[in-house]
């Protein structure tokens, strides 16, 4: 930027933009080229799933935590509440997390059901052919039935919307003071320690049995006099 009567600079600053572009012509072919890899690994281990069974787990930060997606791998709570092993989960196709930790009794319960769910689908072939059956496998018939899933994603997560439906706003809903029933609710939380420990002095109190009042004897003069 020239100022008055300076000189305007001429620099050029040759950067030869053409080495640090990057193209993505190649997006179709690429596209194509996944497509037929993936038809040719279902080929190979067919009839077993392209994908493993993954959890349902929550999004994390407070801005996301409404939605749910597919997690990692199951936790070991989980496993143990649907009866399945954690070493023999890897080999029917159930992802594993040891890492991970249920933080509620909901996301533990709703997971050790879809481990159930899908345990009672599964259709288990032996590891050789003509093996003798073990307990747990399938039959030749339900060997037969045995269709694979076109898809990668095992039983795909579905979000689980419970949205209020639309209303008039009531009289009530208006005269609503929202942060003086926070505050009222935050200050209750706080005093339900004290509470319960007054509430828990008044029983003793009452339940203690009352002493009866000792007499006091007359004080005896000087002399031994009375």
């Amino acid at each position: 930027m020239h100022y008055r009567n300076q000189v305007i600079h001429g620099n050029h600053f040759h950067k030869k933009w053409q080495n640090h572009v990057k193209t993505w012509f190649d997006q179709a072919a690429k596209k194509q080229r996944r497509a037929s890899r993936r038809l040719k690994k279902a080929r190979e281990i067919a009839p077993r799933p392209l994908g493993l069974l993954r959890p349902v787990v929550r999004c994390p930060s407070i801005r996301y935590n409404k939605k749910v997606r597919a997690g990692r791998g199951f936790s070991i709570e989980e496993l143990k509440a649907a009866g399945i092993n954690k070493k023999v989960a890897r080999t029917i196709g159930i992802a594993v997390d040891h890492r991970r930790r249920n933080k509620s009794v909901e996301s533990l319960q709703l997971n050790a059901q879809r481990l159930k769910e899908y345990k009672s689908k599964l259709i288990l072939f032996p590891r050789k052919k003509g093996a003798a059956k073990k307990e747990g496998e399938a039959t030749e018939e339900e060997q037969g039935k045995a269709v694979q899933i076109p898809r990668a994603s095992v039983m795909p997560v579905r979000q689980q919307h419970s949205r209020e439906k639309a209303r008039n706003v009531s009289d009530k809903d208006k005269g609503f003071d929202a942060y003086q029933f926070v505050r009222q609710a935050r200050g209750i939380a706080r005093s339900v320690g004290r509470k319960e420990k007054k509430a828990k002095e008044r029983e003793q109190e009452v339940a203690a049995p009352v002493k009866p009042a000792k007499e006091k004897e007359p004080k005896k003069k000087k002399g031994g006099e009375e």
